[in-house]
């Protein structure tokens, strides 16, 4: 492929992304209520961690951000009372994030909530399209040699007595605006 296209094509594709994450995260605070998206991702950040390396790095390293950004997302979710910091046992300089009973809340209603966004957005996608594109988005991420610590394993997280049938009903909802006429 010659320079000039691949040029092209890149600058697009930055281009594309650049506006698509910003697409992203408008439309998708509109499904995450009470929380918007960022902060939703970071309290999914903070169940991926074991508990006690949920810092403010670990949190930024997981998201893919900086510091000052989770710490700005954190003291919002705290004045919300939806999270609490304790200082680490193991680093006298860092503190770890706890999500509370509200938070597990707020984390519950808008996570089911986003399940429509999630059809929405996987609507035009077969199964298929949805593993190559996260392949490729994957292979994007690593263009400076760091790869995603992503969210693939199972979160070990007590979300109360009604999990499961948030869960089924969540999926449910997925489902039924995934499967609806294109």
């Amino acid at each position: 492929m010659d320079n000039h296209k691949a040029l092209f094509l890149i600058q697009q594709i930055y281009a594309t992304l650049f506006s698509l994450t910003n697409k992203i995260q408008i439309k998708g605070d509109e499904y995450c209520d009470p929380l918007t998206s960022r902060q939703l991702m970071a309290m999914v950040a903070i169940i991926h961690l074991p508990e006690n390396e949920t810092t403010i790095n670990n949190i930024a390293k997981k998201l893919g951000t900086t510091k000052q950004s989770v710490k700005q997302l954190i003291t919002i979710l705290q004045n919300k009372g939806y999270v609490i910091t304790i200082p680490s046992q193991y680093d006298k300089r860092a503190v770890n994030v706890q999500i509370t009973k509200a938070g597990t809340d707020a984390m519950m209603i808008g996570a089911e909530k986003s399940m429509e966004f999630f059809g929405m957005l996987s609507k035009g996608f077969s199964i298929e399209e949805m593993e190559i594109l996260w392949t490729l988005l994957k292979k994007l991420y690593k263009f400076d040699g760091e790869e995603q610590d992503g969210f693939e394993e199972e979160a070990d997280f007590d979300m109360g007595e009604d999990t499961q049938e948030i869960q089924e009903r969540a999926l449910k909802k997925f489902e039924r605006i995934r499967n609806e006429e294109k």
